[in-house]
């Protein structure tokens, strides 16, 4: 079988669906068919590729060359495919997941909504499958756009201020990408991303390489959620969870991590960071980053809010495994890319269930419902705990990993900083499974149950996948095997 245009097609086919969902917006049962049906080609077409990025093979597709040895090109390495198979399989999920939200929540302008959501999956497969940084900054720009019809959804003076922060700094990062790109074009005659880097053995002063580092950090490091540059995450929580799952596990901000370790491993390579110092101040933000959100999360009383702190924290885990610069760290990186997907997913998608059921926001008034919604408040459990590290959840796997490669390289702060930051969650996700499993409800809940089935049976199947990754990380998609190649590609030179 010829999978050339697979990757195109992986693209466009959500793409194409915007077309008939706007058409069927007084039709809601078929419009959300559409979503569907879209969701689930497009996780096909993206499973035709695990094989061949199994076998380690890249799948190339150049559509037009803009200049001589620059193509708008799509690759689809083992890295892109991986990255594909967590967004668009998640994708399924949140569709059905949306359409119990939208519907209980009485949300307004649902068609505007799935249209964007389609958008939005078409960027992030398009960034999954970007060959060079061109393809990369055009597809990345994308996803910013189409992202602000869905912050702004509710349109009120809260969502309207959330929604010019995410385009102040999104947009603001994506100029600095650009300027990245076309110093990295002009000092190596590149912009292709190659296993092991574009930079290694070239004579490029230092500040200019501070200089190039430091656009790229800023131009990805504003979705990877970074601090300083975070605080439109936590202010975007006031779109709707599935936007915030979006957000937070499916698109945006894991194309930011995503595109760390493109950054790190295949526009730098492990000689250019070492030789310039620059993973040590990678090292640095990322400890930084994960140790103050943690932090900041206890002073969250919204849900919402304080998951968004957690997810500021957990990107920089896949930061620092990027700034390890050692196989086994770049391996627990890649692998929190897709534990870290499945548990907050989770997590965010029981707190839309609450709200939409309960109308409940904040942690303290989330006294005893685990009684009325166990299934919901089990799967919060398995959630947190994985966050936490706690075995034998996929966040254990992935942080083990973090840990021997952070020895691996002789480096044992970043060993504390795990552990130190595995205790926060802890402390920051206990007092809500206690309130929800041990403390007394007030008499308003006696006439509730669960919120609805297209809620609850996918927080079901993602919260089973936190665990079924965590016994047997490589079962349906070789998440660990691909992840451990990957790595072994970014310091073996492709090799």
């Amino acid at each position: 079988m010829d999978l050339t245009y697979v990757p195109l097609y992986a693209i466009l086919v959500s793409l194409v669906a915007v077309i008939p969902i706007l058409l069927s917006s007084n039709r809601p049962n078929l419009r959300e068919f559409w979503t569907i049906l879209a969701a689930v080609i497009k996780f096909g077409l993206v499973l035709t590729l695990l094989p061949s990025a199994v076998r380690g093979e890249t799948i190339v597709f150049d559509i037009i060359e803009i200049a001589p040895n620059v193509p708008l090109q799509l690759t689809a390495d083992p890295f892109g495919v991986f990255f594909a198979v967590i967004a668009s399989g998640l994708w399924i999920f949140t569709s059905f997941y949306s359409i119990g939200y939208m519907r209980g929540a009485g949300e307004k302008k649902q068609t505007r909504y799935f249209a964007s959501f389609a958008v939005c999956l078409s960027s992030t497969i398009g960034i999954a499958f970007s060959g060079n940084l061109l393809t990369f900054v055009i597809f990345y720009e994308i996803l910013t756009l189409a992202t602000y019809p869905l912050v702004i959804h509710k349109e009120n003076k809260e969502a309207i201020a959330g929604g010019r922060q995410y385009l102040a700094y999104t947009l603001t990062a994506g100029l600095m990408l650009v300027a990245a790109a076309a110093l990295t074009y002009y000092l190596t005659g590149t912009m292709d991303f190659t296993p092991g880097g574009v930079f290694g053995g070239l004579d490029i002063s230092a500040p200019m390489m501070l200089i190039v580092f430091l656009l790229f950090l800023g131009g990805v490091g504003v979705k990877a959620g970074i601090m300083p540059i975070h605080s439109w995450l936590p202010t975007a929580m006031v779109a709707p969870t599935p936007v915030s799952a979006l957000l937070h596990a499916v698109a945006v901000v894991k194309s930011g991590v995503f595109g760390v370790i493109r950054v790190v491993g295949f526009i730098f390579g492990s000689e250019a960071m070492t030789a310039y110092s620059l993973n040590e101040i990678l090292i640095v933000i990322a400890g930084i980053t994960i140790l103050c959100a943690s932090l900041l999360a206890f002073r969250q009383d919204n849900l919402k809010r304080r998951l968004a702190y957690s997810t500021v924290g957990h990107l920089s885990y896949i930061v620092l495994g990027a700034a390890l610069i050692t196989p086994l760290g770049m391996t627990g990186g890649i692998m929190h890319i897709a534990a870290h997907a499945t548990m907050k997913i989770t997590l965010f998608f029981c707190a839309g269930a609450i709200y939409v059921n309960l109308h409940k926001q904040d942690i303290s008034d989330l006294n005893g419902i685990a009684k009325v919604m166990p299934w919901t408040m089990g799967a919060f459990v398995v959630g947190s705990m994985g966050l936490a590290g706690i075995p034998p959840l996929n966040g254990f796997v992935s942080k083990w990993y973090l840990a021997i490669g952070s020895l691996e390289g002789g480096m044992l702060i970043p060993v504390l900083i795990l552990v130190i930051s595995g205790l926060l969650n802890v402390g920051y996700f206990f007092p809500i499974i206690w309130r929800a499993y041990f403390k007394k409800g007030g008499p308003e809940l006696e006439k509730y149950g669960e919120a609805s089935p297209f809620m609850v049976v996918p927080i079901m199947v993602t919260a089973a996948l936190s665990v079924i990754f965590g016994l047997f990380p490589d079962l349906f998609f070789n998440f660990y095997e691909l992840a451990s190649n990957i790595s072994n590609s970014i310091f073996n030179g492709g090799m």
